[in-house]
């Protein structure tokens, strides 16, 4: 199959007329590929977007994202959907496997095309190693190969058991990983890449890190670098969250630490967090390197992603399992042929738009339910993102977005908060009950109702008997 150049119009982008140095005032392309591009996904597993030194945070080290930064375009503004149970990664990665919304995708992906399949239809050879959360059979039909795949959510990350997809699409026994699973990941990743060194075919490959969700472990020296020096309170820290808004108040995630939130505990479970990042950082950089070396680097789009943010201290929870700008918005980082260098690109998007996207640049079609919508434009500068985006969490809270307001529904309790992200974009100051407010409440619920027929949600807005919104955290059981 040629190369569909049909893409580089998009992009606006002559192959034959522009070569690979960029003109004066444009930014610098990628070196042209010979072949339809290869496809490196890297994705790491409850990572807040504001964790890559050079995106903004000068209190972590992260030297391999920072240089796949100004390789590539930052999308700053990326989100997860939301979750219709605890264990948010899970439809997280059903809709970006997918390309379908939350309220269309089984968490198992029974029935579901994804898009390494379509990838695989289209004459890509397929690879994944690390964690799948979606199911043993969804992963045996989603990648022709696989090494040192984790079927699970969490674990010691030193004793995980992790097998391989055999040439049968069949699993082999499981073993111990016998070292840092993210260590072994990267392992598996670059044997993969090496493999492909002078290959006419081209490649998917998914790695799937398990950092740095709890339990957040990375080898010593990764911890003494943040132990030396602990990272500050994020500015909207809070001892406990100000009212209940549901039953993961108290649910696994924000069992991490006890109640209230000191600033002594949230400080050693950021220098943890950091420290995992900085580790897996380390072994993205070796995976890199192989890239580099194997002669694939200016052949392949590498895309760096995670499935979530998290809280850790901010708003007084730990988890995911809310819809505040911290847990829902994730980083997102494209390099390679034809994306612009060193750029920023502010558009909302979807994390189920990232494959479509990629679709666009490969070649690749979709299946015909997919909803995700192409980035092509806005990975150019050439259009805009989403006008607004819709979020969701169990049955207990629904949001909307736009490009300037975060309006947050609690079915449950009648109770809602509103956010100016631009003046206040760590979400400190709700002005819901501002009469200056009063009408853009009302017009940002109408959007919302909107968003939730179009995406099939018949979650109602306020109930009859409402529960209270008081919650006594001294009640909670001693060890919890």
């Amino acid at each position: 199959m040629r190369f569909p150049w049909r893409w580089v119009a998009m992009l606006s982008i002559s192959v034959l007329t522009i070569p690979t140095a960029a003109r004066a005032g444009e930014p610098q392309q990628e070196k042209r590929p010979q072949k339809r591009p290869n496809v490196l996904f890297l994705f790491s597993d409850d990572q807040r977007a504001d964790t890559i030194a050079s995106l903004g945070n000068p209190r972590i080290q992260t030297p391999n994202l920072d240089g796949l930064v100004k390789r590539g375009v930052s999308f700053t503004r990326a989100y997860c959907m939301g979750s219709m149970q605890g264990a948010v990664c899970v439809p997280s990665r059903a809709m970006l496997l997918s390309g379908r919304s939350l309220f269309r995708v089984p968490a198992d992906l029974k029935g579901v095309t994804t898009w390494p399949e379509m990838f695989a239809r289209a004459g890509y050879r397929t690879f994944m190693t690390g964690k799948w959360h979606n199911g043993q059979a969804s992963a045996l039909r989603t990648f022709v190969l696989g090494k040192s795949l984790f079927l699970g959510g969490m674990g010691n990350p030193y004793e995980l058991p992790v097998a391989d997809i055999t040439g049968q699409r069949t699993l082999t026994a499981k073993r111990n990983s016998g070292k840092h699973s993210v260590e072994l990941f990267a392992d598996s990743a670059i044997e993969f890449i090496k493999s492909q060194k002078g290959s006419d075919q081209p490649f998917l490959a998914y790695v799937s890190f398990n950092l740095p969700h709890d339990p957040r472990v990375a080898p010593k020296e990764y911890h003494d670098i943040y132990n030396a020096r602990k990272p500050p309170l994020p500015p909207n820290f809070l001892p406990q969250h100000p009212f209940n808004n549901g039953p993961d108040i108290i649910g696994r995630d924000e069992k991490l630490a006890p109640w209230p939130r000191t600033p002594e505990v949230v400080r050693q479970h950021l220098a943890d967090y950091y420290a995992a990042i900085t580790f897996l950082d380390a072994q993205i950089g070796r995976i890199l390197e192989a890239l580099r070396a194997a002669g694939l680097e200016h052949d392949t789009i590498i895309v760096f992603a995670s499935d979530s943010g998290l809280a850790i201290g901010s708003h007084g929870l730990f988890g995911k399992q809310n819809l505040y700008d911290h847990s829902m918005r994730a980083p997102l980082i494209m390099a390679g042929p034809f994306v612009p260098r060193d750029q920023r690109r502010d558009g909302l998007c979807y994390l189920h738009d990232i494959f479509p996207t990629l679709g666009d640049l490969c070649g690749v079609e979709g299946s015909k339910e997919n909803e995700g919508r192409n980035l092509v434009g806005l990975l150019s500068g050439r259009a805009a993102g989403r006008d607004e985006l819709f979020f969701a969490y169990r049955h207990v809270e629904r949001a909307v977005r736009d490009d300037r307001w975060h309006l947050i529904v609690y079915p449950q309790i009648n109770h809602r908060q509103l956010f100016d992200l631009k003046e206040d974009p760590h979400e400190t100051k709700e002005v819901s009950q501002d009469p200056a407010h009063a009408a853009r409440v009302e017009r940002m619920t109408a959007t919302l109702e909107r968003l939730q027929r179009e995406y099939g949600d018949q979650q109602p807005l306020t109930v009859a008997k409402p529960l209270p919104r008081e919650f006594d955290f001294s009640k909670v059981p001693a060890g919890n």
